[in-house]
């Protein structure tokens, strides 16, 4: 069950919500004003607050403040019989999870606990996914190299700037993309990612912008495009240097206006995206090419982040095996192998034309194929093309 603070100068409150609460399972500690609740709250780990709003020297509506600032995510619940509606609706309005009027229902305070612990819950469970989700998409190695990728990341993603992102690919092109946005003002926001070497030429205008019912023969109803689904926050046009001549037209338009027009309306949307961009290609030459337009390069390119291939970060590869042998043998449900020195060894005189997604398909065919630990000559076995 969960650990509370009682609040509240009358002291036979206090004692009754300490036994009710009590017999609930619930553990309960007790504060007569609110600078005693405040240092014990700073003295205990509590999930949930129930706060008195009139007690003398410090108000209720200043503690849930204090309370807000120590911490953001918890429920505090206000009591009061001296209250009306506007005292209750500053309070919800500064953060209090509930209002409650004395004298006190007793059936209304439980529910409210239940709700407001089961919030607490969902919250912690929330946060346990998204490092899960974080740590899925670290950026692996301490090399010169993945150090000055990720230097670049800390001081360009709190501006929005739009990044081009440049290497070969399986680098982790996307990764950087991923923490450009995490590590952005705009994390709470959507991230949209459109791989537009995957999409085909004639479709990638609707897949961007959208398109309205009737537009085409399959444009069966109206549909929004990446744009909008990205706005407020980060759209990642992976593979930019496949995108056709005549949605790279729109892609300029929308950056310079903001706006953007679904296939088959003239009518003009305002949306507001931070694009980030990567490309395997080198684009100078598609330009030169006439496959790419120079003044959308010059729009997309104001930072360049070019992320090394594996050849140039060999020293990351003990890093980068042993995290990978940790996540798939996670997703396996199995203990991690045990990765021999002597395989190190071979993995790093390997060529790695696939860079890291290669390097990771290797390590999980190592973990399917070897024993409890991966030796050198397994990598002789097993890491070649035709093993």
């Amino acid at each position: 069950m969960s650990k509370i603070l009682v609040i509240d100068d009358e002291k036979a409150i206090r004692n009754t919500l300490k036994d009710i609460l009590e017999v609930e399972g619930h553990s309960v500690d007790v504060a007569e004003d609110g600078h005693a609740g405040l240092e014990i709250f700073d003295d205990g780990s509590y999930e949930l607050v129930l706060c008195d709003i009139k007690m003398p020297q410090m108000d209720g509506i200043e503690v849930l403040e204090k309370l807000q600032e120590r911490q953001p995510d918890l429920p505090v619940v206000m009591i009061s019989g001296h209250a009306n509606i506007d005292t209750a609706v500053e309070a919800i309005k500064k953060g209090a999870f509930d209002f409650i009027e004395k004298p006190l229902d007793l059936n209304r305070l439980l529910i409210t606990i239940r709700n407001a612990t089961d919030k607490t819950v969902l919250i912690q469970e929330t946060k346990t996914l998204k490092r899960k989700v974080s740590k899925a998409y670290d950026i692996v190695g301490e090399s010169p190299a993945i150090v000055k990728v990720k230097e670049m990341i800390d001081r360009v993603a709190p501006t929005e700037a739009r990044v081009l992102i440049t290497g070969p690919n399986g680098t982790g092109k996307e990764l950087v993309a991923r923490w450009l946005h995490e590590k952005s003002v705009r994390v709470a926001m959507p991230f949209v990612e459109v791989n537009c070497a995957a999409i085909p030429s004639e479709l990638i205008e609707s897949e961007l912008f959208g398109h309205e019912k009737g537009a085409f023969t399959s444009a069966i109803k109206q549909r929004k495009g990446k744009f909008e689904q990205a706005d407020g926050g980060t759209l990642f046009l992976d593979e930019i240097g496949d995108m056709s001549l005549s949605a790279q037209a729109k892609v300029l338009r929308a950056l310079q206006e903001n706006k953007i027009s679904r296939v088959g309306s003239d009518k003009d949307i305002t949306v507001n995206v931070r694009v980030i961009a990567a490309t395997n290609k080198n684009i100078t030459q598609e330009i030169e090419k006439g496959t790419f337009r120079e003044d959308l390069y010059h729009r997309l390119s104001v930072i360049i982040i070019n992320v090394p291939p594996l050849s140039e970060r060999i020293e990351d590869i003990p890093l980068l095996a042993q995290h990978f042998n940790e996540q798939i043998c996670a997703e396996y449900g199995i203990p991690p192998k045990v990765i021999n020195p002597d395989a190190i060894d071979e993995l790093q005189k390997l060529k790695w034309t696939g860079n890291i997604r290669e390097l990771r398909n290797v390590i999980e065919r190592l973990i399917i194929l070897c024993d409890k630990q991966i030796t050198g000559n397994d990598v002789k076995a097993f890491a070649g093309p035709a093993f």
